[in-house]
């Protein structure tokens, strides 16, 4: 199979369901920072984290990938597709409370900072951030399962006290915002 079909070249795609679109399309814009999140992600599980973290960051890219082509079909129900679950949601609460357990009461701002890793955590966070702006928007058009909001504002959260976590646990500082 070629990587390439030429059928983008004028600037079009195709969604799932066969409907042509414009590669600046709603929907390509979101499941396109989907992608973004997803590529961010495996940069955080390709550096030196515990296996539990990797474990937890796989099957995110996972979910990631379900939600892309949930997005991605435009007949959702006419074909089958994997979704988010609200059990994929609970792992992530799960996760973001065993890590807080963990961790220093949060009393300032922080600085997206600290580590190189968590850095990378800050960066996925805020990719995640501008997913879940292009959900929100997508579902003033087209109406999106309330789940995939749901799972990506915790996801959100859960890359936030990753790099919290992995800060303290290397030994490294919270940088704190400074108000003057």
């Amino acid at each position: 199979m070629k990587i390439y079909t030429k059928g983008g070249d004028k600037g079009k795609t195709q969604l799932l369901g066969g409907i042509n679109v414009s590669k600046d399309h709603a929907r390509l814009e979101c499941y396109g920072t989907l992608d973004e999140l997803n590529a961010h992600i495996g940069n955080i599980y390709d550096q030196e984290i515990n296996d539990d973290h990797k474990s937890i960051l796989i099957d995110i890219q996972n979910q990631l990938f379900k939600l892309g082509s949930c997005i991605a079909c435009v007949e959702e129900g006419k074909l089958t597709l994997p979704n988010i679950s609200e059990n994929n949601i609970k792992t992530l609460e799960k996760e973001i409370d065993l890590i807080d357990a963990s961790l220093p009461k949060l009393n300032s701002f922080i600085l997206p900072s600290g580590h190189n890793i968590a850095s990378k955590c800050h960066i996925a966070r805020t990719v995640c951030r501008r997913a879940e702006r292009k959900l929100v928007s997508l579902n003033k058009e087209n109406k999106v399962n309330p789940l995939h909001i749901k799972y990506i504002n915790r996801l959100s959260d859960y890359l936030f006290m990753l790099a919290r976590y992995i800060v303290f646990s290397t030994g490294s500082q919270e940088i704190l915002w400074q108000k003057d």
